[in-house]
């Protein structure tokens, strides 16, 4: 099992747990748990695989990913009444899952030799359409979209660091664990320091 087949499990045990806490907010039924915790595992592996028109998506060709988040889902039904704050906790597995996802996207891109624009886009997309498409289902403003935190720019900047660190010779692996350390620094200064980028303010038109 190689180094980036590892972070594709880890990615998608972490975003099925928080599929999981956003389906018990929300006061879904087993089953619901289990759709919205491996939508939210695979989806950003699964846009990533078709663009990159891999022969197999991950999970097809290794059911156990998905196996691996229904199991999740189910682990969090039962206990998820025990977590005093879900949406802290939602919001702190949801920066280690990015910060795991987008070294996963960006590993896979870079064992292709695809050009370092496309890497650190399907880092980007593997990082953050899992997570878009669990808050979009259930009707919550995705995290990605949230005024005044870093999300996409978190796993941007990671990517980047990847790719930069890959060109100048570090190993592969080590530079996707910078990449993930970079990446979970950012959106963990986000979360606890209110670190964000300006926002756009309208102003009324010269006259």
């Amino acid at each position: 099992m190689t180094f980036v087949t590892l972070l594709d499990y880890a990615a998608v045990l972490v975003f099925a747990l928080t599929g999981a806490l956003v389906a018990s907010r929300a006061q879904l039924d087993i089953v619901g748990f289990a759709f919205i915790s491996c939508l939210t595992a695979v989806g950003g592996g699964t846009v990533r695989d078709l663009v990159l028109n891999r022969e197999e998506v991950f999970w097809v060709a290794d059911p156990n990913h998905i196996l691996l988040a229904a199991g999740a889902a189910v682990v969090v039904f039962f206990t998820a009444h025990l977590v005093e704050s879900r949406l802290r906790l939602l919001i702190w597995l949801d920066s280690f899952a990015l910060a795991v996802a987008v070294s996963a996207g960006t590993g896979v891109a870079m064992a292709l030799d695809k050009p370092a624009v496309i890497v650190v886009l399907m880092g980007m997309a593997t990082g953050s359409m899992g997570g878009l498409m669990r808050d979009v289902v259930v009707g919550e403003v995705p995290l990605v979209l949230k005024q005044g935190e870093l999300y996409i720019t978190c796993a941007m900047s990671g990517a980047i660091v990847a790719v930069a660190a890959s060109s100048f010779g570090l190993a592969s692996g080590l530079a996707l664990v910078l990449c993930a350390m970079v990446c979970w620094g950012l959106r963990a200064g986000s979360i606890a320091f209110g670190w964000h980028l300006p926002v756009y303010k309208s102003r009324p038109p010269r006259q």
